[in-house]
């Protein structure tokens, strides 16, 4: 953190030592042919650039014999569980800077071209060989990247590397936003980036106005001008109008509250394409929590909690002072020592669990996020109890 992040970058041998994918490529095929996945084919055949949006027949993926393509399949952590886990050697990072793991399979000389992303990101070998090449980024006279013009890919215009590379399974290539980059498979490979979030001014202006617009709070003025003598310039804008309506813009001040739920609000708010299904129907049925599938308790827990509750995998979780934020909602004064166990964790288990289950508030959080799907029960989890 101290040397590389967001400064230069890093290459690690080996990083993860006995490396194992977590899924095959014909994996990843299959995920590019649904349409609830984000999917895209770039081929570079002779010369020609071609970009395509999935979802995919079968037949339309490139063999591995064939060359110069790459298939990138997106959010594929909030896929599969073993994706998923990838996650978790890199959150010393906080959990509101991790975006997503993209998968990209390739032919012998894929690729997408060299180009610059405006965020961080893990690049781990997970099958075959894959050169790169990274430099200084070549700027227009405006300061923005140079492109080549007229492809359908943001491709620099004379990239000129300093540094290069062959990696294999298991190396991984840290690369800080800004930094130009181009990787070309060496044959049939797979490759595993994991991406980090980094919000834009006007990304992040954008929704919180949006927001504020829709509920600015407090007293909502309308103007008025009574008294005003009739004007023989219709056309020209009333001065005290425009006096009013700058006296808003430069007097409005957004609630310190407010504005700090909002922030938890976005910054946990699930990925567009996710939707959640509940999975634990029953629990909490009758007036203590218990669906008289489970022993009762002894009166005063609401009858006895699941072994383990595990966050989905797709669930996004954080706390700020007594806030606690989950999938886009804020549970004011909720974050409790239980519930910041949870967020931190992604799972409580044994007497944590129990504890916060006796706690009526802390109890009917749990159930009606398990009956929405964002956490998840597990009878007997072998992973929590290590």
């Amino acid at each position: 953190m101290r040397r590389h992040w967001q400064r230069r970058p890093l290459l690690v041998r080996q990083a993860f030592a006995d490396w194992r994918a977590p899924m095959g490529s014909d994996a990843v095929r299959r995920l590019a042919t649904r349409d609830d996945v984000q999917s895209r084919l770039v081929t570079a055949i002779d010369g020609q650039w071609r970009l395509a949006h999935g979802p995919f027949s079968p037949t339309r993926i490139p063999s591995a014999r064939r060359a110069d393509w790459t298939l990138l399949v997106q959010g594929v952590d909030r896929l599969d569980d073993r994706v998923h886990a990838l996650l978790e050697p890199f959150r010393f990072l906080s959990d509101a800077r991790l975006d997503d793991v993209m998968i990209s399979i390739a032919g012998d000389g894929g690729g997408v071209g060299p180009h610059v992303d405006s965020y961080d990101v893990f690049l781990i070998q997970a099958e075959g060989r894959r050169r790169w090449r990274t430099g200084p980024t070549p700027r227009s006279a405006r300061g923005a990247p140079a492109l080549i013009e007229g492809l359908p890919l943001k491709i620099l215009a004379d990239f000129q590397p300093d540094d290069e590379w062959i990696v294999e399974p298991g190396d991984m290539l840290y690369l800080p936003p800004g930094w130009a980059h181009e990787g070309v498979a060496l044959g049939a490979c797979m490759t595993i980036s994991i991406g980090f979030r980094a919000p834009s001014r006007r990304e992040f202006l954008r929704a919180w106005l949006a927001e504020c617009a829709d509920d600015p709070g407090g007293a909502d003025p309308r103007f008025g001008d009574a008294g005003t003598a009739a004007t023989t310039t219709p056309a020209a804008l009333p001065p005290g109008l425009v006096t009013t309506l700058r006296g808003w813009a430069a007097g409005w001040r957004p609630d310190d509250t407010q504005l700090d739920r909002f922030i938890g609000r976005y910054l946990t708010e699930p990925h567009p394409d996710v939707w959640f299904e509940g999975t634990a129907e029953g629990i909490g049925d009758d007036e203590s929590g218990n669906d008289g599938s489970r022993p009762a308790g002894d009166g005063a827990d609401g009858g006895m909690p699941p072994s383990c509750v595990r966050l989905d995998r797709r669930s996004r979780a954080a706390y700020r002072g007594r806030d606690f934020f989950l999938n886009g909602e804020c549970f004011a004064g909720a974050a409790s020592a239980s519930l910041k166990s949870l967020a931190d964790r992604r799972s409580l288990e044994g007497q944590v669990l129990q504890r916060a289950w006796r706690r009526p508030a802390e109890r009917a959080l749990l159930i009606e996020w398990l009956q929405s799907g964002w956490l998840t029960a597990r009878p007997d989890c072998d992973e929590c109890a290590t």
